[in-house]
């Protein structure tokens, strides 16, 4: 493992990071496109983490809510830490570990997804969402810190991130994060463009049989 010095050192481990994540391009294209099927057949987005991953995750969320770069129609996409409500409720009722699982076994639906953020890959309240979204047919994709790990394992698909320190997990997630939004929006345009070329083929198709 290399060590680098603090401050500026942090931009170096950044980028080594990076240019190893660089590899998981298709996966994230992958993940866009898959989420721009889903999303736009009228499935949803469960996304959660603790701490700074819960900021991670409800950046995702907005993004899809709100838009990206392009202005679009909005999706379903719920952070689920976010309703404050609920979460407390829930640990104080059933215990920490079901604040997510039970707000995925209220809101998923067969075909959904849940994306799960964690540097460690080891936050049991996540792990028992991935378990509850599993049971109810929901895709669970995991963001996580260095392999192996366990949300890793308990996920349908995962993306790890090699580095040392929890900032630059973080950092590099963020990065993910937003090249699935952009494989989402080119997705959606490119079955716009596929529709619009298919309406196209059958109006001039239609001309040709009068």
């Amino acid at each position: 493992m290399t060590v680098h010095p603090p401050v500026v050192g942090h931009c170096d481990e950044l980028q080594h990071a990076l240019g190893a994540f660089r590899a998981s391009a298709h996966t994230t294209q992958r993940w866009g496109e898959r989420l721009a099927a889903v999303l736009s057949g009228g499935g949803r987005l469960l996304a959660a983490g603790n701490g700074g991953s819960a900021a991670q995750a409800q950046h995702l969320t907005a993004e899809l809510v709100g838009r990206y770069r392009d202005d679009r129609p909005p999706f379903s996409a719920i952070a689920l830490h976010a309703d404050t409500s609920s979460t407390t409720a829930i640990a104080n009722d059933y215990g920490v570990d079901e604040v997510f699982a039970r707000q995925v076994r209220a809101h998923g639906r067969d075909g959904d997804v849940l994306m799960l953020l964690s540097t460690s890959g080891a936050s049991a309240n996540l792990l028992s969402a991935a378990d509850a979204a599993r049971a109810a047919g929901v895709r669970v994709w995991a963001l996580t810190g260095c392999a192996p790990n366990p949300l890793m394992a308990g996920s349908d698909e995962s993306l790890c991130v090699e580095a040392p320190s929890t900032a630059t997990v973080q950092e590099i997630h963020l990065v993910a994060v937003h090249m699935i939004c952009a494989a989402f929006d080119a997705a959606l345009e490119q079955g716009v463009r596929s529709t619009r070329a298919a309406g196209r083929a059958g109006r001039a198709a239609q001309r040709k049989r009068r």
